[in-house]
């Protein structure tokens, strides 16, 4: 098979040919993606009923969580640029092998702490397999079939989104075999090996670039500053916030300082930086990176816990809590139609974000008028609100900060914007659960009024998701983009958050 012909560094009006069977290969691709995707938004609705399976704590369940995103965004960087370095086909097909079976390990956990090792693993495999992924679409395409191609990374993220929290419900409410939350990770399982057996025949090579070498300092300062701020919001509740967990997260900032510093030094002595250097002096993207990290802690937080606020506040089944949140996915399924009327990146961020205000400010309204009686259909306007909001969002962002990154740092700049977004979730998750599990309190002490105290703490909470969105609405305000412009690389497609 011959490998993909393109400029590296090229810009949009480059000269490339096209790969000839790029459209059989786009949808290689695709399965992957919808792979990761499904296993995103299947898990959600599943967290009572796995931590009941496996009778855990919420500590445990908390780390089920964020080691697959501690693993992911440790690892997108390096992997993102090894990618470059050795090629993306071999490194896309290993990512996905490495995926399918730590989703088996996954569905045959037999306890918690098994379940959080090989969901480390999976979010590893994951890291190997999502750069390549833009990477590759990236250099099949030339300029003039991008516009057909990329829309369908909207609508497969769509119909994961939409897919997963049904499948979830149905699946567990179905129980076959009696393998119950184990399900949701062992569906994976026939996906992952056609997938793989399809790349293998159909997916190109692409251009190696052999100069190019991963900044194994930079990784360890990177993933030193990542741990110092997470671990610490993850075991703090635990522990009783002892003042290891206060020195650990004082030292995240001369960490990322000596992160930064590093990458500067690299590129004044035209070694190969883990980050394109030339990003941190970029006006929009460093605007639009934090916008994205504040966006992913609020909504990824808000999943983790509606989830088991619909089931234990309201005593939802999982198939109605799945119902419950189906709207959400459409509504990002319809932003991708209504963003193509928009010219105009500023506009869609703020708009989108005021929608997710206006949408999260509602949610505790219904709460507190309905009491313990809301339905699954009493959600459906303000999550659909909120997912078309955040469908304008997200992908508009995304297209601001990667529109001046060039082919060759395609993977490690896909890598670094998945990154942030991971550590935002990361950060999400943690700070969310701490706010929500403080307010809540043990639950041995509430006794009959469990469902009362979950009630007032997703009230409480929801102050925090609304104060979120009003940050990137103003971020929008501050970016100096007016129009669509053109990407290098495709947005990310909109996408129900990662726990």
């Amino acid at each position: 098979m011959n490998p993909i012909n393109a400029t590296a560094g090229a810009g949009p009006g480059s000269t490339q040919v096209p790969y000839a069977k790029r459209w059989p290969a786009l949808f290689v691709l695709l399965a992957a993606w919808f792979m990761n995707l499904l296993d995103v938004s299947i898990m959600n609705v599943a967290l009572p009923s796995l931590q009941a399976g496996l009778q855990a704590s919420d500590s445990a369940i908390q780390w089920v969580l964020e080691i697959y995103i501690l693993t992911y965004a440790l690892c997108l960087l390096p992997f993102g640029r090894l990618g470059d370095i050795v090629g993306r086909k071999g490194m896309f097909a290993t990512g996905v092998g490495v995926f399918t079976a730590a989703s088996v390990l996954c569905g045959a956990a037999p306890s918690a702490d098994a379940l959080i090792a090989a969901r480390g693993l999976q979010g590893l495999g994951a890291a190997m397999m999502s750069p390549q992924v833009m990477a590759i679409a990236q250099t099949m395409f030339p300029p003039k079939d991008r516009a057909r191609a990329f829309p369908l990374f909207g609508l497969t993220a769509g119909l994961a989104a939409i897919s997963g929290p049904l499948a979830s419900g149905l699946l567990l409410h179905a129980n076959f075999f009696d393998l119950g939350w184990r399900l949701i990770f062992l569906v994976n399982l026939p996906i992952g090996l056609l997938t793989i057996a399809a790349a293998l025949v159909l997916v190109p090579r692409s251009p190696q670039h052999e100069g190019l070498r991963n900044d194994w300092l930079g990784i360890g300062l990177a993933g030193a500053a990542i741990l110092c701020l997470i671990f610490p919001l993850v075991e703090g509740r635990t522990h009783g916030w002892p003042l290891w967990c206060f020195l650990a997260m004082a030292a995240f900032a001369p960490l990322l300082v000596a992160f930064v510093a590093w990458q500067r030094f690299l590129a004044r002595r035209g070694g190969s930086a883990l980050l394109p250097v030339y990003l941190m002096s970029n006006r929009d993207y460093l605007i639009g990176a934090g916008a994205i990290l504040v966006y992913c802690a609020a909504l990824q937080g808000f999943f983790v816990i509606f989830a088991i606020f619909l089931q234990v506040g309201l005593q939802f089944t999982p198939l109605q809590a799945g119902l419950a949140t189906a709207p959400f996915p459409v509504g990002v399924l319809a932003a991708t139609i209504v963003s193509g009327r928009i010219a105009s990146l500023k506009a869609k961020i703020l708009g989108g974000a005021l929608l997710l205000v206006g949408a999260f400010g509602a949610l505790p309204l219904i709460v507190e008028n309905g009491g313990g009686h809301v339905g699954s259909q009493g959600f459906a306007v303000p999550l659909f609100l909120g997912g078309l909001g955040a469908g304008m969002c997200i992908a508009s962002l995304f297209q601001t900060v990667m529109r001046t990154v060039p082919l060759k740092d395609a993977g490690s700049g896909s890598g670094a914007v998945q990154v942030i977004q991971q550590v935002g979730g990361a950060l999400g998750v943690a700070l969310v659960s701490a706010i929500f599990f403080s307010q809540v309190g043990p639950r041995e002490s509430l006794g009959t009024h469990v469902q009362d105290a979950f009630r007032r703490s997703f009230n409480h909470t929801s102050l925090f998701f609304v104060g979120a969105f009003l940050v990137v609405a103003a971020s929008a305000l501050a970016l100096k983009i007016a129009g669509p412009g053109a990407a290098f690389m495709p947005a990310p497609a909109p996408q129900e958050p990662r726990p």
